[in-house]
């Protein structure tokens, strides 16, 4: 069983506003991770990019499932809710994958936050601020540049395990 099948990735719009360039690029790199991952199995998922580091592409979808939780619910629309895999006791949590977690899962988990950070930032402008305690001001616009950043940094951690698990590379 593959944790992703047939995914559809769009390049952003070369032509277009602020919002639907910002919103297009976040979607092509969530695309970009979804293919890394596709046509592996459960095993594969896991491995390790290189000893003694725990990096895994199935730890890198979750990863992204706490940051799109993170900066669209709980910082920008004010959600209380907690985080999913990650703790004060294990902050890294989410790399940690055990026996009984399953991409299944991680893969369904890390579409719902995508789809409900789509809602949270729906209806607001670019310029809404929340403030984060502690940490200060942010605007949307900045929670999207943010964001492409974290994707894309990630895809390329994503692009190095992938071409160590079977050879597959690409963009």
């Amino acid at each position: 069983m593959t944790a992703m099948t047939s995914t559809e990735r769009h390049e952003a719009p070369r032509t277009a506003d602020e919002r639907t360039s910002l919103e297009g690029w976040l979607d092509f790199h969530r695309a970009t991770l979804a293919l890394k991952c596709e046509g592996l199995d459960d095993k594969q998922l896991r491995e390790a990019s290189a000893p003694p580091s725990e990096l895994t592409l199935l730890g890198l979808v979750r990863h992204m499932a706490e940051v799109e939780r993170s900066w669209f619910r709980r910082v920008f629309a004010h959600q209380d809710t907690p985080p999913i895999w990650y703790s004060e006791e294990d902050p890294d949590g989410e790399f940690h994958i055990t026996d009984g977690d399953t991409a299944e899962s991680a893969f369904a988990i890390w579409r719902d936050e995508i789809a409900k950070a789509k809602e949270a930032a729906a209806g607001h402008s670019l310029d809404d601020v929340v403030t984060r305690p502690g940490r200060g001001d942010y605007n949307l616009r900045w929670i999207y540049l943010h964001m492409i950043e974290e994707y894309a940094r990630h895809n390329g951690h994503a692009d190095l395990i992938r071409e160590r698990i079977d050879g597959v590379t690409g963009e």
